[in-house]
C-alpha cells in the first residue's frame, strides 16, 4: 500500500465484486468527520450504480473500534475555536444523515462488521444497513444523553424496534451492549466470531455473483460462518425494564426505579445503578429523548432523520451539547454543568421547543 493510501482516513477498494470501505482513523477510534462522510457518500452511490459491484463491506481499522461516532472534537472546535466555522455542526449532521439514509436504502447487500466499539454515527453506519455483523469484541451503545444530545442517526426508528421498553432504556441510559444483546435488540443481524471474519470476507469476495440473487448468496455465506453468541443478558432484564420504563415521564421512570430498589428484590441493585446513571445525564436530553421515541414509533428512515435533524438544530443553539462534549472529549473531567440543571426546571414548553419547525432548513430527501 502506498504512503498516500496510508494517510487516507477512509480507504476504498474493490475485490471479487465486493466494494470495500475501510475507516482508517484508529487514533480517533474511527470517528467520522464531515470530510469522511463527503467521501463515503459518492463512493457508496457509485458502488450502487456499478453492475460489477454486488455487495459492500464496511469495517474499521485498528482493532479497537468499528466507529465511535462523529468527530465531536471537530464540531466543538468549529464552534469555539479560533477561526472556527460555527455553521459546520449543522452541515455535519445534515450530510451525515443523508449518508445514513443512503446506507438504509442501498439496494445491494451492505455488510457492516462491527468488530469493536460502535457508538452514535457508527451505529448509524451499521444498524441501518442490510447486514450488521457483531463479534465477541462488539461494544454497541447510544450514549448521547451523556453529552447533551439525544440518540440520532435513525435511532428514532431502530431503538423503537427493540423488544418492549428496551429501546427507551438504552436511549436514556446509554448502556453498552455486547453481541448477544445487540442481536436480541435487532441491531445486529448475525454473530460472526472474530476468528472467522477474514475467512468470511474472503469467501464473499470469491462468490460467483448472480445479479438479483446477491442477498440470498450473502445469507448462504453467513450460514457457514455465523454462530450463536449465547444468551442475551438483556433478556433477563426485560421484565424489570418494561415495568420501570413504562411511565410517561422521566420523573415517573425515576420513581419506578426507586420503588424497585426499595422493594429489595432481585433487581434492586440494577435499579439503583440505573437511577444513578439517569441522574447524571443532561436533564434536557432525557426529556427530549423520551418525547422523540414517543413520536418516532413506526417511523421510516426518512421521517426519523428529518425529526432528528430538526431536533439537532435546536440542540446546537442550546448549552448542553457543547458542555457535554467539553466534559467528555475536550477537558475529560466528566463533570458537565447542565443548564437547566434539573428535570423540575424544564416545562412542557421547553420540551416542545426542540421539536419546533425550522422552516426552509428542514431536512428533506429526494
Amino acid at each position: 500500500m502506498s504512503g498516500r493510501a496510508i494517510e487516507e482516513e477512509v480507504l476504498f477498494s474493490c475485490a471479487g465484486g465486493v466494494g470495500r470501505i475501510l475507516i482508517n482513523r484508529p487514533q480517533a477510534l474511527n470517528a467520522l468527520s464531515l470530510d469522511n462522510y463527503r467521501k463515503i457518500g459518492p463512493v457508496l452511490a457509485r458502488f450502487g450504480q456499478d453492475r460489477t459491484i454486488h455487495a459492500v463491506t464496511i469495517r474499521g481499522l485498528g482493532g479497537r473500534a468499528f466507529c465511535a461516532g462523529g468527530d465531536l472534537r471537530a464540531l466543538y472546535e468549529a464552534a469555539f475555536g479560533v477561526g472556527g466555522d460555527r455553521l459546520l455542526p449543522a452541515r455535519f449532521f445534515a450530510e451525515e444523515y443523508k449518508v445514513i439514509r443512503a446506507v438504509h436504502r442501498f439496494r445491494k447487500p451492505y455488510l457492516a462488521i462491527i468488530d469493536g466499539l460502535t457508538m452514535g454515527g457508527g451505529a448509524g453506519m451499521s444498524v441501518n444497513g442490510s447486514f450488521c455483523l457483531a463479534t465477541e469484541k462488539t461494544l454497541f451503545a447510544m450514549p448521547e444523553t451523556g453529552i447533551g444530545l439525544f440518540p440520532d442517526v435513525g435511532a428514532s426508528r431502530f431503538l423503537n424496534r427493540a423488544p418492549g421498553r428496551t429501546g427507551l432504556y438504552l436511549a436514556l441510559i446509554g448502556a453498552r451492549l455486547q453481541a448477544a444483546d445487540a442481536l436480541y435488540c435487532g441491531f445486529a443481524t448475525h454473530f460472526l466470531p472474530q476468528e472467522r471474519v477474514e475467512d468470511f470476507v474472503a469467501l464473499i469476495e470469491r462468490i460467483s455473483w448472480v445479479e438479483g440473487n446477491e442477498d440470498r448468496q450473502v445469507r448462504a455465506a453467513l450460514d457457514r460462518f455465523a454462530a450463536d453468541p449465547g444468551p442475551a443478558p438483556l433478556a433477563l432484564l426485560q421484565g424489570v425494564i418494561d415495568r420501570t420504563f413504562c411511565g410517561g415521564s422521566v420523573e415517573a421512570i425515576l420513581d419506578a426505579l426507586e420503588r424497585e430498589e426499595r422493594d429489595a428484590g432481585a433487581f434492586a441493585l440494577w435499579a439503583r445503578e440505573a437511577r444513578a446513571r439517569l441522574l447524571a445525564k443532561s436533564p434536557s436530553s432525557l426529556k427530549i429523548t423520551l418525547r422523540q421515541l414517543e413520536i418516532g414509533r413506526g417511523f421510516e428512515i426518512e421521517e426519523a432523520l428529518s425529526l432528528e435533524y430538526r431536533m439537532v438544530r435546536h440542540v446546537l443553539e442550546a448549552h448542553d451539547f457543547y458542555e457535554g462534549v467539553r466534559a467528555v472529549v475536550i477537558d475529560k473531567d466528566a463533570k458537565p454543568s447542565w443548564r437547566p440543571g434539573s428535570l423540575a426546571e424544564i416545562d412542557e414548553k421547553g420540551v416542545q421547543s426542540y421539536f419546533a419547525t425550522i422552516g426552509e432548513e428542514e431536512l428533506s430527501f429526494p
